[in-house]
This record gives structure tokens, sequence and C-alpha cells, in this order.
């Protein structure tokens, strides 16, 4: 098996709504904002070889928005879907299966795309097959006014309407036995972590319940979470399992850090190490 780290290019959020109830005095320090009060964050998707299977987990926002959308989220940096796939060594039509965390538009966008008359929408991936979970599918095709900005339909139906959708929770071990998913219901219904065994180490990509190394204390939860308080009950167990069993958290949206092992001490969980994967 073969891991990498796929870089879809960074974006702006604000950082109050990231970082919810917390005060700017605190998460400023580790998460600098700029005169908007905005903060850079990365996009940061996995692409696992293992032999069988070519899997690309999330997918950025993608290019496909008109440059007035664009401008509200302040795409920047050098990173891209496609160029970082191919600077692994591979192309867009070897991959199998793209597996979307959850379809807010920062982690499936990437996934479709414009055709070259731009009059239709196609998959960037045609030879994949395109995984969320049933519920999770329900939630974006019904979705409460919370999330409703960020289930854009553009991102999700070609993958209906292709023939490609296909649901987690309906095939049992979808991506082999070193490929668990866990499940978490704060941030939105039935978010997909993915654990990765990997040699004799273990990697959770914990998706938006710990979004970058600065959300590892337990009440820094999003302002975006339908249900912060169990996004901290879930936290704080995942947590936990990654302190007793020595797994690496790999964050999807920390501007600077990849990875991190994780410490319990006095003070709650931090960062034991960060690493690189």
């Amino acid at each position: 098996m073969q891991i990498h780290v796929i870089d879809a290019g960074h974006f702006k959020l604000d950082g109050g709504a990231m970082f919810g109830v917390v005060p700017k005095t605190i998460w400023n320090k580790q998460m600098p904002a700029d005169e908007n009060n905005l903060c850079s964050w990365a996009m940061r998707c996995l692409l696992v070889d293992t032999g069988k299977q070519l899997i690309l987990i999330d997918s950025g926002m993608g290019e496909k928005q008109d440059a007035r959308w664009q401008g509200f989220y302040y795409r920047h940096g050098e990173g891209d879907l496609i160029k970082s796939i191919k600077k692994a060594g591979y192309s867009p039509n070897e991959i199998t299966d793209v597996l979307s965390t959850h379809l807010h538009f920062d982690h499936c966008g990437g996934s479709v795309q414009w055709n070259s008359t731009k009059d239709r929408l196609e998959l960037v991936f045609p030879n994949a097959k395109y995984w969320t979970h049933s519920e999770h599918w329900e939630s974006a095709m019904k979705p409460n006014p919370r999330e409703k900005a960020t289930f854009l339909k553009e991102n999700i139906l070609p993958m209906q309407e292709s023939g490609a959708l296909h649901f987690v929770d309906k095939i049992e071990a979808p991506f082999g036995e070193n490929i668990s998913l866990l499940y978490a219901d704060g941030h939105t219904e039935k978010m997909i972590m993915p654990k990765i065994k990997h040699g004799e180490k273990t990697y959770l990509f914990i998706a938006d319940t710990v979004p970058s190394h600065a959300h590892i204390p337990v009440p820094y939860v999003m302002g975006y979470d339908v249900r912060p308080l169990q996004t901290m009950s879930e936290k704080e167990a995942l947590l936990k399992q990654a302190v007793d069993n020595n797994w690496t958290i790999v964050f999807d949206h920390d501007p600077t850090h990849e990875a991190a092992t994780i410490q319990l001490t006095e003070k709650g969980f931090r960062v034991a190490d960060f690493e690189q994967i």
C-alpha cells in the first residue's frame, strides 16, 4: 500500500466560524486571521493505492463555480487537485474509487467539472465509483437550513445521474481489510472517517471532527457543526482511541501540518508529535 497526500489548494474561512465559541484572543495565536478575520485553510486529500484499488479521499472544492462565488473563499496557493495526483504518479483515469468524507463543497467539488464546451457537467474521474453514506446522501438531497448553502447540487447530482454513486453502508468492506470506516454525526449526518492500516502505523483521516491541530482541545468546535455537543463527545472518544492505540491523526484543513500523534495531558488532549505522511 502507498499513501499520498494530495494538495487541492487553500481557501479562507472566517476564524470565528471555524472556532465557534472559543475567543479570538485564544485561537488567533495558532491560526492568525487577516484584516477581514479570515484564516487560511488547506483542502488536504489522500490518495491510497492498495494494489487493487486507487482510492481518492475527498477532492477539494473544484473550479467550476464562477469567479464571484470563488471570490467568497479567496482561493490561493499553488495546490491543484489534478496536478497533485499527477505529481504522485497517477492519472485521473486510473482512480477506481472516490470517497467523499461528506458532501460539503470543499470536500467533493473537485469530483465534478464542466465539459470542454461548458454545457454539461461530467465526472472528473470517469472510471471511478463515487462513495458516500446513504443517510448522508439523503441529508444532502433535503438539506437543513444550516447546511443548504454548502450542499451544492452541481457537485452532487452528477454522481447519481452518471450511475457512479455507491453507498458505503450497503456493502461490506468496500476498500479491503486495511481500510475501515468510522462515522460521526456532529459536523454533519454520517460523516465518514477512513482508518487506514499501513504497515505498523494506523492513520485516521478524521475529516471535520478535528480539522486542524488547533482544534484538538475538545471544546474547540466549529460553528458550522449541526450538533456541536455531539461533535465534542465524538471527538473525545476518537482522540482517546488515538492515544490508546497510537493512531496518527490526519488533518484535512490544517494549513501547515499534515498529521500528528496525540497525547493526553493535565490540560486535555494535545499534539504529541507532528508527522508527515
